[in-house]
């Protein structure tokens, strides 16, 4: 019984190990292009269909997005394409956390 405990003590340190490492970032995109009060919607609406995609706050004015996604699913490069095809580039200008 004991060996038994401790082999699922072991494992269940080893998927929280792997899963620490992964987690949720924060990234901020220049934007090019925006140049009417719709474009913001579309940047957003574009950004947040990249899976892995949590928020997305656009300011038109700063024409920046701020961007918070999980790094195991997605990354800077995919959420900048995203916004790109919808004919923004996007450009990274400050990662956080």
């Amino acid at each position: 019984m004991n060996k038994y405990l401790s082999a699922l003590a072991l494992i269940a340190s080893m998927m929280t190990a792997s899963t620490a490492f992964a987690g949720e970032r924060t990234i901020t995109f220049s934007v090019d292009n925006m140049t009417c009060a719709s474009c913001p919607y579309i940047v957003k609406s574009s950004m947040e269909g990249v899976v892995g995609v949590a928020k997305v706050a656009v300011s038109f004015r700063a024409k920046t997005a701020t961007v918070s996604f999980d790094d195991a699913k997605t990354n800077p490069d995919a959420i900048a394409t995203a916004s790109m095809n919808a004919g923004y580039p996007a450009h990274p200008v400050k990662q956080g956390s």
